[in-house]
């Protein structure tokens, strides 16, 4: 007795205390996730969870008809149920977060041994939207990926604790040890996202996934002042209330986790090296025979255009490889690559997920000059999107890069802010005064450039595109997939929003980023930009209005000849008419231009007259089809061209599937079909 009591009596006490409390860890509620608007993104709801104490159920002799009646309701197998209802353990789980209505039957059968315990676990009322960026919540109320993981041991709160004493038959033992902790809720965090910026960018997003049937995609919107990202998502997405149903590679951001050849979009930032360095200025002279030849490589343009004389901001309208390989060269391998780390790549942006991928930049130490020739032009390295948008939304902002983040506070459960994140500037890359004269090069890539596409009306966009071939296993490109992208800015003169739209390999032609990515990245800026009530702009310098003795030349193709007469001459302007007939089928100059009052249009008249034989005929879509073709389309038809630029169409002044009169007119507009 003397030794069990006094020698052992400490240590055999606390055994016989550990055999007799029993232990139950009670999970914190996770903050909410808010957008910056207020919007609940992620919650915590109550979830009933079933539990079993293995000795109570032995004893009441029923483990066969319990684990009958639990296997019926919970749809699981009677044998692992029967298992584990009779393990040799103080408590087990048998089933955790089930539906209301099963909870609600299991508790009517009121089964000896059988318990529920209520849980929480994260609900996100949006389903898909941002999935990407919210994550994922396991069973154990633990944030799995996205913002949800990043953050956890914020918002994941601090479990509390349970401890009750049981006697030998595991029952309560009354007056004895009882101890409660309760759980500490976690933190809520509001975003720097925008519900409804979200919402159009996956909109949009989603079209041109579906119909070029992408085997990727990406989008990003940002704050370029800020920092502040305020919409991104990658295809394909998931519901994260449900992630199991999907493929795990569905959770995977392509906006982030994935980098690649960012081809054409690159030469954004060549062009602000080479202007904040004054090896070039906006009329430096270039000559582009078509290709260039570096070592013992030729590198050509596309489908080896030769662009003839150029200014530098036309080799940027023309994305003219030629054009970008002597300005790499002239730059220097130290120069470039001393921008390329201050443009932030090669490493992570910091941005507040988890997964970020570094990039891959050609080592300097071993790069040769074709290999400097290839990343002026965007080859050669490879970029992730989040790193080229804050570029990008460098050049945006008067030079200065911006650390991109998605948190803007951390509250307590009761709103008080408890941290505040502060927009951080990561370092000067280029001067304003570099910055301004690139924004006004880019805005003319969108209005006379492959880039015409991403055009928005009322307001200055610029930007430029990017069609990369697709690096293949074992190294070479791709034959047949390309990766299309376009990342630009509005308005050009103040830019509010920065915004990137890549898509991997685009099926069908044309597959360039003018044509796959240029207009989705339209559709969400124009729509993002009216929604935060950004005023419409006046068009450039160049274009604004002309002294008042000048008029606007009126549209009037289609016209009768006597009321084109009349129109022109309630303009202050002269009518020269060609040819013979009633309606108006062409006219010099065209509509929308500016002449001294007094000046004379010529107008050609259509060969069919308006009491002649005409037939009515369905308008084609000629989009995406070179000019010759569109030339024999509208002949065959009788219908009269009017075309504007050069290349594949892309816009038709009457919509497909509209019914005219064969004489008619169509105005097409044509650009250059590739970068």
């Amino acid at each position: 007795m003397f030794w069990l009591q006094f020698i052992q009596g400490a240590e055999l006490s606390e055994k016989a205390l550990q055999n007799r409390t029993r232990e139950r860890t009670l999970e914190a509620k996770r903050g909410i996730i808010y957008d910056r608007n207020g919007n609940e993104l992620a919650i915590s709801i109550s979830a009933d969870s079933i539990y079993v104490v293995p000795a109570e159920v032995k004893q009441s002799k029923k483990e066969v008809e319990i684990a009958h009646q639990l296997a019926d309701i919970l749809e699981m197998d009677e044998l692992k149920v029967h298992e584990r209802i009779t393990k040799n353990s103080d408590w087990e789980w048998v089933k955790r977060q089930i539906d209301p209505e099963k909870s609600a039957k299991i508790r009517k059968l009121d089964l000896p041994g059988i318990g529920i315990l209520e849980e929480n676990r994260r609900y996100y009322p949006k389903k898909t939207l941002a999935c990407h960026i919210l994550g994922i919540a396991g069973i154990d109320n633990t944030g799995l990926e996205g913002i949800d993981f990043f953050y956890n041991d914020l918002i994941g709160g601090t479990p509390g604790q349970l401890i009750i004493e049981h006697d030998g038959v595991n029952r309560p033992i009354p007056e004895a040890t009882h101890q409660y902790i309760p759980p500490v809720e976690g933190s809520n965090l509001i975003l720097t996202l925008d519900e409804t910026i979200q919402y159009i960018t996956e909109r949009e997003l989603d079209k041109v996934f579906k119909e070029r049937k992408a085997k990727r995609a990406a989008a990003i919107v940002m704050d370029p002042k800020t920092g502040e990202i305020l919409a991104m998502t990658s295809r394909d997405n998931y519901d994260p209330n449900h992630y199991n149903d999907y493929p795990d590679a569905n959770r995977r951001n392509f906006a982030i986790n994935d980098a690649f050849e960012p081809g054409s979009t690159m030469k954004i930032t060549t062009s602000a090296m080479a202007l904040e360095e004054k090896t070039v200025n906006a009329n430096s002279t270039f000559y582009c025979p078509g290709h260039i030849k570096v070592g013992r490589e030729t590198i050509t343009c596309a489908n080896s255009k030769a662009h003839g004389s150029q200014t530098f901001a036309q080799i940027v309208e023309n994305s003219c490889n030629v054009g970008f390989v002597q300005v790499g060269l002239a730059l220097g391998m130290d120069k470039y690559y001393h921008y390329l780390n201050a443009f932030g790549f090669g490493k992570k942006t910091g941005i507040d997920l988890p997964g970020e991928a570094n990039g891959i930049l050609v080592p300097q130490k071993r790069a040769m000059q074709v290999d400097l020739a290839s990343m002026a032009m965007g080859q050669a390295n490879a970029v992730t999107a989040i790193q080229l948008t804050t570029a990008v939304a460098a050049v945006a902002n008067e030079g200065k890069l911006m650390k991109p983040h998605l948190v803007k506070e951390i509250t307590d459960k009761d709103g008080k802010v408890i941290k505040k994140f502060e927009p951080k500037v990561v370092n000067r890359v280029v001067s304003p005064q570099t910055a301004k004269e690139l924004c006004h090069i880019l805005e003319g890539e969108v209005t006379n450039g492959t880039g015409k596409n991403a055009y928005i009306e009322g307001y200055r966009s610029a930007g430029k595109t990017g069609t990369a071939e697709k690096i293949k296993a074992g190294g070479g490109y791709m034959k047949d997939e390309y990766i299309a992208s376009f990342v630009g800015f509005a308005p050009a003169d103040d830019p509010e929003l920065v915004c990137i739209v890549v898509v991997d390999a685009p099926q069908g032609y044309p597959y360039y980023g003018g044509w796959v990515a240029a207009p989705a990245f339209k559709a969400i800026m124009e729509d993002s930009l009216r929604y935060r009530g950004v005023a419409l702009r006046d068009e450039p310098e160049n274009e604004q209005k002309q002294p008042v003795m000048q008029v606007v030349v009126p549209d009037v193709i289609n016209l009768p000849l006597a009321e084109a007469i009349s129109t022109l001459n309630a303009r202050g302007l002269n009518a020269k008419v060609s040819g013979n007939g009633d309606i108006v089928w062409q006219q010099t100059p065209i509509a929308r231009s500016k002449l001294n009052r007094g000046s004379q249009v010529i107008i050609y008249l259509s060969p069919f007259e308006s009491n002649g034989e005409q037939t009515e005929v369905t308008v084609p879509d000629l989009r995406g089809k070179p000019m010759k073709e569109v030339v024999r389309i509208l002949s065959d038809l009788g219908l009269h061209l009017i075309p504007s630029g050069s290349g594949l169409a892309y816009e038709q002044s009457l919509e497909p599937g509209k019914v005219i009169t064969s004489g008619s007119t169509i105005k097409v507009k044509f650009q250059p079909i590739g970068e």
